[in-house]
Formats: structure tokens, C-alpha cells, sequence
């Protein structure tokens, strides 16, 4: 085991500071003389600290969200839950109050910020389609209604779902058929799911007749490292804080920010000709493109400013329905092209 000195740290702080061109230009000078691996090692090691880009994916600084042609989801969006295999009861009235404060406007006590701000910004994809007509004004609002739930306690397809075989007779099962319909599949704490906790927490889709489906992962026991953050000490990364639950349940509270980040992920590209970010064979959207953020000042390891509930020590950054808080993700902002956080 070795110690950097305090020429290797200043050194490694300050090439964590440079931009690409002027990193790779000193790492090439440096693997081709004598100087320290050591020294080299920490810089590597700085890189990445201060450069989530490259340990987590895409880096925000480096997004371009591009408009492929293809029609968002707008208007009234009709939700079928599906609740596969034995789901938790604080787990399904979480996930169903964040639903209703998508449009909830606020209570007689009005406190801010509220769920619906963040949806607000989802919505304003409608103006940013090349043609709208809407401008600076507000986008016509998006509606979302559950209008059907679904529950099987039989795990009729198994408890290994795949995005081939299973899903799609799930999801048909469940609509039979009806395309008004768009079914988000929430799972249970026994239920894997193929694709998801490796890199990605819920997902979304189109099975047979376009018809877009969203699924959410239950990190319960399946992958908290991976998908209980900020709720669960992560298993990657830099070891950062660790939060409380709002809702007092560290799934619900994780699983209401996958479904956040999938449904505007969905509404912006249900049919993979929208609005995403590289291509079609890793397409990075709006909710997907911020990950880990949920404040301002948020770094790898840390979600930035949030407020702690101090009845129980939850932190959220967002009131809903029924007086519920939340913790949810930010979201690409395509006015100002940067992530959007309500706080």
C-alpha cells in the first residue's frame, strides 16, 4: 500500500480541472517517460472523480437531445398498472400518489415545489418538436390517468421476465389488446427482470402493434447497490451519503424514481424515433440523461440540495398528492439544454 505525497495530489487535483484535449495530450507524455505510475494511477483516479462521464455513462456536459421525427405521447395518457407478483402495500400507494401528483396542482396549504413543476418540463417536449406552434407559452398539458389495475399473485410467467418471451404476453394480457391503453408493469422484490440493474433501474419499450409499455425493477433485494441510491449505500462509485425514504420504504421511494425517469423517457420516445440522445442502440432520454442528480451541487456520490421531512427524516424535493413527498430525478430541460432539478 503506497501514500500520495502533496506534489502527486496537487498535481492529480489540477489535472481534474483540465479539459479532454489538454488531459490526453499529458497522459501521452507521461507513459512515455519515467514519471511515477503512482502519480499517473492518482490522476487516473481524479479523472474519474471529478469526470462522472466516464464512470457513469454520459456526462450531462456532453448531451445533445435530438428530435428523430417520430410523434411524442400527448393528450390523456391512460395507465394500466400491473402489479406482478406479490407487491408491498406501501410500495403500490407510493407509486400510485406520485401517478396522481403529476397533475395535482397543489393543496390549500400550496407548498412548493410541487410534483407537477417536474412533469411541467416533461410536457414542454411538445414545444421543442421542430414546428411546434406553441413557443414560450405552455405546453398543452399531458393528463395522466390509472384507469385500470392488474395484480397477479401467481407470477403466471415466472419470475425471470424477459423483454422476448414474457413481457409482451403480459402486457397483452393485462390491455387485452386495447390501445388507449399503456401498461406499466411494477414488479415485486422476488421478480427479476432481464436489462434491468445494469445501468438502469425501469425501462421502457414497444411490443407488438407499437404499443409503448413501461417496467419497473423492485430493488428490494435484487439490486439495492444498484438501484436503491440514494436510499442504499451504492455498489459503484464514489461512497457517498446515504438518505432516508420519504415514504418511510426504501423500494417505493427508489422505485417512484425509476418510474419518473422512464415515463419521461416514454412520453418524449414511446416509439424510438424521438427525442433521445446518441442512437438507437444506446438511446440516452430526458429522464435517463440527468442520472443521480436531485439537487443542486449534486456530484457522484452526492444528489445535491434537498430537504429532509423533519417528522421522519426523509429527504424529497417534491409534494404530491395527499400531502405525500418524493424524491424525484431530474430531467433534461430542452430550453436550456442542461439538467433541471426543482431545487
Amino acid at each position: 500500500m503506497w501514500h500520495a505525497n502533496a506534489s502527486q495530489i496537487c498535481f492529480a487535483l489540477n489535472f481534474g480541472r483540465l479539459n479532454n484535449l489538454q488531459k490526453q495530450s499529458i497522459l501521452a507524455t507521461m507513459v512515455s517517460s519515467p514519471l511515477s505510475i503512482r502519480t499517473l494511477s492518482l490522476a487516473l483516479f481524479f479523472i474519474l472523480l471529478f469526470n462522472p462521464s466516464l464512470s457513469y455513462g454520459y456526462g450531462p456536459s456532453k448531451v445533445v437531445m435530438t428530435h428523430h421525427g417520430g410523434p411524442l405521447l400527448t393528450g390523456t395518457l391512460n395507465l394500466a398498472l400491473i402489479w406482478y407478483g406479490r407487491c408491498g402495500r406501501i410500495q403500490k400507494s407510493t407509486i400510485r400518489n406520485f401517478i396522481k401528483s403529476l397533475n395535482n396542482e397543489g393543496d390549500r396549504t400550496n407548498l412548493q415545489p410541487q410534483v407537477s413543476s417536474w412533469w411541467s418540463v416533461v410536457e414542454s417536449y411538445q414545444s421543442a418538436v421542430p414546428g411546434a406552434r406553441y413557443g414560450r407559452r405552455r405546453s398543452p398539458r399531458i393528463i395522466v390517468n390509472v384507469v385500470k389495475q392488474v395484480s397477479d399473485l401467481t407470477y403466471k410467467y415466472g419470475k425471470i421476465l424477459t423483454t422476448v418471451d414474457y413481457i409482451p404476453k403480459l402486457v397483452h394480457d393485462a390491455t387485452n389488446g386495447d390501445p388507449d391503453l399503456i401498461p406499466v408493469i411494477v414488479t415485486a422484490r422476488d421478480v427479476t427482470v432481464q436489462g434491468l440493474c445494469t445501468g438502469k433501474c425501469a425501462d421502457h419499450g414497444v411490443v407488438e402493434n407499437n404499443k409503448p409499455y413501461i417496467i419497473v425493477g423492485n430493488p428490494e433485494t435484487e439490486c439495492p447497490g444498484s438501484c436503491g441510491w440514494p436510499f442504499h449505500q451504492s455498489d459503484y462509485g464514489p461512497k457517498g451519503m446515504v438518505l432516508q425514504p420519504p415514504n418511510a420504504n426504501m423500494a417505493a421511494d427508489a422505485m417512484v424514481i425509476a418510474l419518473a425517469t422512464a415515463l419521461a423517457d416514454t412520453v418524449t420516445n414511446p416509439f424510438n424515433n424521438g427525442f433521445y440522445h446518441g442512437n438507437m442502440v444506446h438511446e440516452v432520454g430526458p429522464g435517463s440523461a440527468c442520472r443521480g442528480i436531485f439537487g443542486g451541487g449534486a456530484f457522484p456520490g452526492n444528489p445535491g440540495k434537498v430537504h429532509i421531512d423533519p417528522t421522519n427524516g426523509g429527504a424529497f424535493n417534491a409534494h404530491g398528492n395527499k400531502g405525500r413527498k418524493f424524491l424525484l430525478p431530474a430531467v433534461w430541460n430542452p430550453r436550456t439544454s442542461s439538467c433541471w432539478t426543482l431545487m
